[in-house]
Protein backbone atom coordinates (compact mmCIF):
# COMPACT_ATOMS: atom_id res chain seq x y z
CA UNK A 1 0.00 0.00 0.00
CA UNK A 2 2.63 2.03 0.78
CA UNK A 3 4.79 1.89 -2.19
CA UNK A 4 1.37 2.57 -4.34
CA UNK A 5 0.66 5.73 -2.20
CA UNK A 6 -2.37 3.65 -1.01
CA UNK A 7 -3.85 4.16 2.71
CA UNK A 8 -1.76 2.42 4.85
CA UNK A 9 -4.92 0.75 6.60
CA UNK A 10 -4.88 -2.48 4.91
CA UNK A 11 -1.02 -2.92 5.39
CA UNK A 12 -0.84 -1.52 9.23
CA UNK A 13 -4.90 -2.59 10.02
CA UNK A 14 -5.23 -5.91 10.39
CA UNK A 15 -5.65 -8.98 12.82
CA UNK A 16 -2.92 -9.34 15.08
CA UNK A 17 -1.13 -6.22 13.32
CA UNK A 18 -0.38 -4.90 16.60
CA UNK A 19 0.55 -6.46 19.42
CA UNK A 20 0.49 -4.89 22.73
CA UNK A 21 2.20 -6.08 26.23
CA UNK A 22 0.53 -4.79 29.76
CA UNK A 23 -0.44 -1.82 30.67
CA UNK A 24 1.83 0.33 33.26
CA UNK A 25 0.92 2.03 35.87
CA UNK A 26 1.09 6.13 35.30
CA UNK A 27 3.20 5.55 39.03
CA UNK A 28 5.80 3.45 37.16
CA UNK A 29 6.57 6.38 34.60
CA UNK A 30 7.80 9.46 36.13
CA UNK A 31 8.30 11.32 33.19
CA UNK A 32 6.39 9.49 29.61
CA UNK A 33 8.94 12.43 27.75
CA UNK A 34 12.17 10.54 29.05
CA UNK A 35 11.27 6.94 27.97
CA UNK A 36 13.72 5.00 25.59
CA UNK A 37 11.94 2.42 23.59
CA UNK A 38 13.51 -0.61 21.46
CA UNK A 39 12.67 -3.46 19.06
CA UNK A 40 14.89 -6.36 18.41
CA UNK A 41 14.27 -8.67 15.20
CA UNK A 42 15.95 -12.37 15.95
CA UNK A 43 17.96 -10.84 18.58
CA UNK A 44 19.61 -7.45 16.61
CA UNK A 45 18.56 -4.24 17.79
CA UNK A 46 16.48 -2.71 14.51
CA UNK A 47 15.15 0.35 16.72
CA UNK A 48 15.51 2.37 19.32
CA UNK A 49 14.35 5.75 20.28
CA UNK A 50 13.21 8.27 22.62
CA UNK A 51 10.00 9.91 23.32
CA UNK A 52 12.06 13.09 23.97
CA UNK A 53 12.15 12.97 20.21
CA UNK A 54 8.72 13.47 19.59
CA UNK A 55 7.66 16.33 17.55
CA UNK A 56 4.52 17.09 19.94
CA UNK A 57 4.63 16.23 23.45
CA UNK A 58 2.08 14.02 24.69
CA UNK A 59 -0.12 16.66 26.68
CA UNK A 60 -1.05 18.23 23.62
CA UNK A 61 -1.45 15.17 21.49
CA UNK A 62 -4.19 13.78 23.74
CA UNK A 63 -5.40 17.23 23.54
CA UNK A 64 -5.50 17.35 19.62
CA UNK A 65 -6.87 13.97 19.51
CA UNK A 66 -9.35 14.37 22.11
CA UNK A 67 -11.11 17.15 20.06
CA UNK A 68 -12.13 14.68 17.25
CA UNK A 69 -12.38 11.58 18.94
CA UNK A 70 -13.71 10.34 21.98
CA UNK A 71 -10.88 8.98 23.91
CA UNK A 72 -11.79 6.28 26.24
CA UNK A 73 -9.54 4.56 29.51
CA UNK A 74 -7.22 1.65 27.57
CA UNK A 75 -7.12 3.65 23.95
CA UNK A 76 -4.14 3.76 22.12
CA UNK A 77 -2.60 6.49 20.10
CA UNK A 78 0.08 5.21 17.76
CA UNK A 79 2.21 8.12 16.86
CA UNK A 80 4.82 6.98 14.72
CA UNK A 81 7.75 5.32 15.00
CA UNK A 82 11.96 5.26 15.11
CA UNK A 83 14.29 4.66 12.24
CA UNK A 84 15.13 1.03 11.27
CA UNK A 85 11.35 0.66 10.40
CA UNK A 86 12.14 -2.58 7.74
CA UNK A 87 10.38 -5.97 6.54
CA UNK A 88 9.95 -9.07 9.11
CA UNK A 89 8.76 -12.27 7.79
CA UNK A 90 7.33 -15.15 9.07
CA UNK A 91 9.49 -16.72 11.56
CA UNK A 92 10.94 -13.67 12.87
CA UNK A 93 11.37 -13.69 17.01
CA UNK A 94 10.11 -9.87 17.80
CA UNK A 95 11.07 -8.22 21.08
CA UNK A 96 10.05 -4.96 22.05
CA UNK A 97 10.55 -3.21 25.25
CA UNK A 98 11.02 -0.18 27.35
CA UNK A 99 14.26 0.93 28.78
CA UNK A 100 14.24 0.55 32.63
CA UNK A 101 11.01 0.07 33.32
CA UNK A 102 11.04 -3.70 33.15
CA UNK A 103 8.40 -3.88 30.81
CA UNK A 104 9.05 -6.25 27.32
CA UNK A 105 6.87 -8.05 24.55
CA UNK A 106 8.37 -11.27 22.51
CA UNK A 107 6.39 -12.97 19.62
CA UNK A 108 6.85 -14.81 16.62
CA UNK A 109 5.64 -13.70 13.43
CA UNK A 110 3.20 -16.03 11.93
CA UNK A 111 2.20 -14.26 8.96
Amino acid sequence: AKKKGLPWTAAKGFDTSLPVGPFLAASLVPNPMALTLWCKVNGVQRQRGTTADMLFDIPRLISVVSKVHTLEEGDLLLTGTPAGVGPVTAGDSIEIGIEGLQSTVSFNVTQ
